[in-house]
């Protein structure tokens, strides 16, 4: 009886253990939905902050779906078509197409996800860490470390740029001229860059890696 009983012990414990690991490794993880892209620009001496979107991302993700971040989002790409900035102002959009964007080389800005680090994840909080993000614009190419965030199934990201870094002092000086009074003659180099999606978890335990 004692044999039965103890065999019956190792089965139900290796069954258990088989379970355990698909829990573990069993993780999918799907982006679901647009990637949103997001800016935020400064004017004046007291830092006034303008965001914005753009209406046209082209977004190829690595993967349709993955066992964690890395798999679905290191090498995924972006193409921003900046015509398409939208600042929910009409008359500002134009503004920015005609004395910002068009000084410089190019319609578009890319970007993609090189590598990212995780940070250690206490159960019940958001799970975060930061992409290193290839930025190319105005013909220059710069990594973007941006900082991730990612609770009840949606992801965002936020970094900063220094225009200086990408050459566009000439766009900087343009769009300052232009918007001379209402920005009190200062536009700031420093931008806000960011991004959102959905992400879709089916089959993930709650310790998985991400």
């Amino acid at each position: 009886m004692f044999k039965i009983i103890f065999a019956l012990m190792v089965t139900m414990a290796g069954v258990y253990a088989v379970e355990s690991s698909a829990l573990k490794h069993g993780c999918t993880l799907q982006q679901e939905g647009p990637l949103k892209v997001t800016w935020g620009a400064y004017k004046t001496a007291a830092k006034a902050k303008v965001s914005g979107t753009f209406d046209k991302v082209a977004f190829t993700p690595t993967a349709a779906s993955g066992a964690n971040f890395h798999e679905i989002f290191v090498g995924s790409s972006v193409v921003i078509d900046t015509a398409s900035v939208n600042t929910n102002h009409a008359e500002r959009d134009a503004t920015l197409v005609k004395y910002f964007f068009t000084q410089m080389s190019g319609n578009t800005i890319t970007a993609k996800i090189v590598s990212m680090t995780s940070n250690k994840h206490e159960k019940g909080k958001a799970k975060t860490g930061t992409f290193m993000t290839e930025v190319t614009m105005n013909g220059m190419h710069q990594t973007v470390p941006m900082a991730f965030h990612y609770e009840k199934g949606v992801l965002q990201a936020e970094g900063v740029i220094d225009l200086f870094d990408f050459s566009a002092n000439k766009a900087l000086s343009a769009i300052n001229k232009a918007c001379y009074d209402l920005h009190e003659g200062k536009t700031w180099n420093d931008v806000v860059i960011g991004f959102s999606t959905n992400i879709v978890a089916t089959l993930c335990a709650s310790n998985t890696k991400q």
